[in-house]
């Protein structure tokens, strides 16, 4: 029996609503939260709003397939249907067990959601989903059917209609009417249909087959073939428009064996596992790829330290600049994209604002870059699983063709993170240390939210699927495809079972039994505390797993240096400020060169750090052609002096100095001698130490007291920044102050608007707010302050928004009335000349 049964069913929607209590309204304005944004005065309001086409599209497309297939049949069906109607239209005559089993839970989904009321005896689907769902030429059904007899002949001539019943072996009647209802009950008889079927030409057998699953319509000429004349006499097809025929829905009904869909899908298609490995390989290589991926982080803020690329007019990077920070990333250029965007999403990167804008690390990057890795990478997990803003659209184009590019405008998809927590949580469900088949998890997803109409070719829904299970394998969240232990708390998910012999792992991604009748709801996803604690608990489990930061290195003959593993942090800033990364993997290689010592020297330190900093971390000597390196680019480091004259260079060493002026590279500079050890130029100093350096020399700038500048690379930070705010997909679901508000707000002006009032004291129509003269709102008020008595009240406020109360009047005074506010459960004070009118309740209203 429906939860909507009551002694007196309902006439309408609203009381379907007026009905529930207070946990079944609770549910609806959760899951649909555009019915409360703003909250509704009374459930008359609540049940028009649910009716609106905006918030019924909106309802319609988050119901699974399932769920879906039997709204559209409610459509197909008598308006109101019976229980068994529905039942027959989606088991059909063979009563598809899993569909009888599965009906009655979808039926209260539909219900819950406010798109179907009334008992299982007078079923009704909100006259919008009808509208919607229903056939008709020009938005054909889902379920492939065509219009009923009576809708198919509603424009032909009388006469006609008696010739096909004739035709069809039926008594003539006297009224088309009646002669309509009588094709149309021949039509839904299975036994007669069969008898007059099986006299029915092989060929026209053939059409009828081909219109059966829809489309309904086909094309006729002006002299029908003979096959098609024999079913254009007895009503099996019907003209609808010069030269187009329909077959009737009853007819097409009895050809599918009483069934609205061809493929009825009651229960979600399981997520299958493509390879399993040993949760311990799992988590170790996530973990791997989570060390990596910060790496990866680490090494585009140090790209982008001192000012990273200009941001283009329009917002977002340049093509040519992705290029580039690809290459730096040694990456393709869409996952260089995706780190982009999630630095971004994280708050480590943003736009500097100055006049002459670029991208650069934000103040929030040195303090991520001080916490410990695991924290760190829990940060950068917890603003990708929030993040609405979608890399895998770059390079793709908008809605005026214009390109997408990383950072810029128009790549928000407020449903990115739902199906990122959707498929991460269907891999959850799969046995420990599986790896889903993509194909499987996608279906999962149709099944869950079906696309409506022809909008296959542009499933957003599955390329996100797509890119999260890719972007999850770059964060280490999953492990060669299946879900890692820190990735299972990062979902606030327990720790997987201990498997058993003989055990069937139970979850998300697993197989439903078929006579399952509530199948429970995916977990939504958490709040921002909530994941807050998640991630913690995340970062927790994964610290063990990364590798500990090494404080050595090994110091080869051929000028390199070999980093096993991670480097602690200042090890690894100076050695990258000493030598060049030469490769990247396992193990890094660094390789030192006369520029790199001389950038280390630049940087302020002396030869004998250099030589004290490699011997306290290599395990191996220190290699004699390094030594040698280190000592002669100290040894000319600084030997040619160069200031600001507009610039000049000086040098103790005459030959040096004509050896310069002698070379013809230095023509471009503007050199001239103005002392035998000094010589002047008319290029600035830092374009004068380029072009020496350019030549082979080394030269270092001095200050105008002639001490040698250190030069250090200046980091450039945005001023503050937050990250940015995804964008979310319609109103935010309610919380539960919220909801407790708001349902007793609309039960209060429920209350307000159905109580009922004495006779004769409210002479407004039913459902307006009473009107009454100053004097007689006065003295009912005064009236109601002895007595006790609750009033029905008509109410101004200073906007000019009207609404309905009841009130008990406490004290009237000075032209204001105190009263306790039943309609907002608290007390309020009113101005009387805002009051438009007053109403005594009647005895018997609670």
């Amino acid at each position: 029996m429906s939860t909507e049964d009551t002694p007196s069913a309902p006439r309408s929607l609203a009381e379907a609503l007026r009905a529930r209590g207070d946990a079944s309204l609770g549910a609806l304005l959760r899951s649909r939260p555009d019915l409360i944004t703003p909250v509704p005065t009374d459930l008359t309001q609540l049940a028009t709003r649910a009716g609106t086409r905006a918030s019924v599209v909106r309802a319609l497309e988050r119901l699974d397939r399932f769920a879906l297939q039997t709204a559209e049949a409610l459509a197909v069906a008598a308006d109101p249907a019976e229980y068994g109607e529905l039942l027959g239209l989606m088991a059909g005559d063979e009563a598809d067990p899993a569909v009888v089993a599965a009906l009655p839970h979808a039926l209260d989904v539909l219900r819950e959601q406010a798109l179907v009321w009334g008992g299982d005896d007078r079923l009704r689907l909100v006259r919008t989903a009808r509208e919607l769902l229903s056939p008709s030429p020009q938005h054909p059904s889902p379920t492939g059917l065509g219009p009923t007899v009576r809708e198919a002949t509603s424009g032909m001539s009388p006469g006609r209609i008696q010739e096909i019943v004739t035709a069809a072996g039926l008594p003539s009647t006297h009224d088309s009417v009646s002669a309509v209802a009588a094709l149309s009950a021949l039509f839904g008889d299975r036994e007669r249909m069969a008898a007059l079927l099986d006299g029915a030409p092989a060929d026209s057998l053939e059409v009828l087959e081909r219109l059966v699953w829809g489309p309904p319509y086909g094309q006729v000429t002006a002299d029908p073939a003979p096959r098609l004349r024999w079913l254009l006499d007895r009503g099996l097809l019907l003209p609808t428009a010069p030269g187009t025929v329909v077959l009737p829905r009853e007819v097409a009904l009895h050809l599918r064996g009483g069934r609205a869909h061809r493929t009825p899908e009651p229960v979600p298609p399981a997520v299958e596992a493509a390879a399993a490995y040993r949760p311990q390989v799992v988590d170790s290589t996530a973990a791997g790829q989570a060390y990596t991926a910060l790496a990866t982080v680490e090494e585009l803020l140090k790209d982008w330290d001192e000012g990273g690329p200009a941001v283009l007019r329009a917002g977002g990077l340049s093509v040519r600049d992705l290029k580039r920070t690809a290459v730096a990333l040694d990456v393709p250029e869409p996952v260089a994209a995706f780190w982009v965007e999630l630095a971004y999403a994280a708050g480590l990167i943003a736009s500097d604002g100055e006049a002459d804008e670029r991208y650069a690390a934000t103040p929030a990057t040195d303090e991520w870059r001080e916490q410990p890795a695991a924290e760190r990478w829990a940060r950068l997990v917890t603003a990708w699983l929030a993040a609405t803003r979608t890399a895998g659209l770059v390079g793709g184009r908008d809605a005026k063709d214009r390109t997408l590019s990383a950072l810029g405008p128009g790549l928000d998809r407020s449903a990115a993170p739902e199906v990122r927590h959707r498929v991460l949580t269907l891999l959850a469900g799969l046995p420990e240390g599986a790896a889903p088949a993509v194909a499987s998890v996608l279906a999962r997803l149709r099944w869950e939210r079906p696309l409506r109409g022809d909008r296959r070719e542009d499933d957003l829904r599955a390329r996100l699927a797509e890119w999260a299970l890719s972007e999850a394998e770059l964060l280490g969240v999953t492990g060669r495809g299946a879900l890692s232990g820190h990735g299972r708390a990062l979902l606030g998910l327990p720790p997987a079972p201990a498997k058993e012999t003989g055990s069937e792992p139970s979850g998300p991604g697993d197989k439903l039994p078929v006579h399952h009748h509530h199948r429970p709801a995916p977990p939504a996803p958490l709040n921002a505390a909530e994941q807050a604690v998640a991630s913690a608990a995340a970062a927790r489990l994964l610290a063990p797993l990364l590798p500990e930061p090494l404080d050595h290195v090994l110091l080869q003959a051929d000028l390199t240096a070999v980093a096993p593993g991670p480097l602690q942090r200042p090890l690894a800033d100076m050695l990258g400020v000493l030598a060049d990364v030469e490769s990247k993997g396992g193990a890094t290689v660094y390789r030192f060169t006369p520029g790199s010592v001389r950038r280390a020297l630049d940087a302020g330190q002396s030869a004998s750090d250099l030589h004290a900093f490699l011997a306290a971390h290599s395990r191996t000597p220190v290699p004699q052609p390094l030594a040698y390196l280190i000592d002669d680019v100290a040894r000319r480091h600084g030997h040619l002096r160069v200031g600001a004259a507009s610039s000049y260079v000086r040098c103790d060493d005459e030959a040096v100095l004509n050896e310069i002026l002698a070379d013809k590279r230095a023509g471009g500079l503007g050199l001239r001698r103005l002392a035998p050890t000094v010589l002047a130029a008319q290029a600035d100093p830092a374009g004068l130490l380029e072009g020496l350096r350019a030549m082979g020399f080394a030269p270092a700038a001095e200050s105008a007291e002639g001490d040698v500048l250190i030069t250090r690379a200046l980091a450039h930070r945005t001023p503050p920044r937050s990250a940015p705010e995804p964008v979310p997909d319609g109103p935010p679901v309610p919380d539960d102050t919220l909801l407790s508000a708001a349902l007793r707000a609309i039960r209060a002006g429920d209350r307000a608007s159905t109580t009922a009032r004495k006779p004769g004291t409210a002479p407004a129509a039913d459902g307006e707010p009473p009107r009454t003269g100053p004097a007689e709102t006065l003295a009912t008020m005064q009236a109601a302050v002895l007595t006790g008595e609750a009033l029905w009240i008509g109410y101004v406020n200073a906007e000019g928004a009207a609404s309905q109360r009841v009130i008990a009047p406490i004290r009237v005074e000075g032209g204001f009335v105190t009263a306790y506010d039943h309609t907002a459960d608290a007390v309020r004070t009113y101005p009387l000349h805002r009051i438009t009118g007053v109403a005594e309740l009647a005895d018997d209203a609670g």
